[in-house]
């Protein structure tokens, strides 16, 4: 049952992809990218995540609502190329993992940095 929900997932990513780029006109939502989608065992509801290339809180609000708006939408174009009994009830959070995992860069190259500055120090 497990892979079968794996398989889901990965179509339900692939396709919300499509529907993004070309079915969904709203400028709000031109710039995010589908990072995962995790279902309920049962498949009643799926959990998209989506990344963002800016921090800046006011554009993330503008992205969550245009996401909910275009979230019945997008569920039918889903219904149409799913084979699938029922779709699932879509569910749009934030991946803030991009962002944590550029920080953790950031901070490991500062590190290196003052290593290394400390080495020339020595010298």
């Amino acid at each position: 049952m497990k892979h079968r929900i794996g398989r889901v997932e990965g179509e339900i990513l692939r396709e919300l992809t499509k529907i993004l780029h070309k079915d969904i006109r709203d400028p709000r939502l031109s710039d995010i990218t589908i990072t995962a989608v995790e279902c309920t065992n049962d498949l009643s509801y799926a959990t998209v995540y989506y990344s963002l290339l800016t921090e800046d809180p006011a554009k993330e609000k503008e992205v969550a609502e245009g996401l909910d708006k275009a979230k019945g939408m997008m569920r039918h174009l889903l219904g149409q190329t799913l084979t699938v009994y029922k779709v699932p009830e879509l569910i749009f959070k934030r991946d803030t993992s991009v962002a944590y995992g550029s920080k953790i860069d950031n901070l490991i190259n500062q590190v290196k940095k003052q290593d290394q500055e400390r080495e020339n120090k020595n010298k």
